[in-house]
Order: structure tokens, then sequence, then C-alpha cells
């Protein structure tokens, strides 16, 4: 198991080249987690989607990583923010098939299919917050063992 040092991070999302960081530290924080290929995956495609909406929609922010424990295992927490205008009507943003257009086309409602937990606070003029969690070998949603 790695340590939290190698996967904690607080990094900036100013630039395209700064969607590349987050992809490849979100990557390799989920390998060293122990997540599976198909896993790292849709967890790097969900960050990636969620990076370029802060850039682009939020006017740049920043991305923590950090790992996260439960009674069924661990798992990480990528969390987005940006200061930007905000979402102004957030049930049309997280409707299947919205999407501004500019990004990989998901939008975040596809953002959030990929994930076990998804989480987004925004307010007109007051910015965005999205957290997202994805645990190791936890089963899809509805099927979790009771």
């Amino acid at each position: 198991m790695s340590t939290a040092s190698e996967i904690e991070a607080c990094l900036p999302i100013r630039s395209d080249m700064d969607l590349v960081w987050v992809r490849q530290h979100v990557r390799q924080a989920a390998a060293l987690l122990g997540f599976g290929l198909v896993d790292q995956t849709k967890l790097v495609t969900a960050a990636s989607e969620l990076a370029r909406n802060t850039l682009v929609h939020g006017g740049g922010g920043q991305m923590e990583a950090a790992p996260v424990t439960s009674g069924f295992g661990h798992g990480l927490r990528l969390t987005f923010s940006d200061s930007g205008p905000g979402i102004p009507d957030l049930d049309r943003a997280l409707s299947d098939g919205f999407t501004s257009g500019d990004g990989l086309g998901m939008g975040l409602g596809g953002a959030r299919r990929l994930v076990h937990e998804f989480e987004v606070e925004s307010a007109e003029g007051a910015g965005t917050t999205v957290r997202v969690i994805s645990w190791v070998n936890r089963p899809p949603r509805g099927r979790e063992e009771g």
C-alpha cells in the first residue's frame, strides 16, 4: 500500500498543461491505490472532464486529491474548485446529454456516472466545487451488499 503523501496533492488548474498534470496525477494515484485499469480509466476520464470545466467555465481553480477509507475499503477523493461565475442551472447541467460543447462531450452527468460518489455545490457568482469519490473494488451502484 502506498503512503498518503504519494497520493495527496493540490494541483493548480490554470492552463491546458495543468490538465495534463491532473490526469497524470489521478492515474498514478489510482494505480498506487490498487485500482484496476478500467477503473483507472473511468476516474481519469471523469477527472479530465471536471478539470476542463474548472478551467473553461470557472476561469481556473484547483484539484485536491486525497485517499479515503471506509468500512468497506479505500478509494480516492478528488475535489475540483473554482471562483468562477457558478452554474446558473445545475439541474440542467447535470441532466443526461447536456454539454457546453467544449469538453469531452459527456458533461457533468457523464462524469457523475463514472464515479461512485458525486457532489456539486455551485452558486451564481460564487464559484463551483465538485467532489467525487471512487472506491477500489466497490460493487456497482444498486449491488452493494447490506
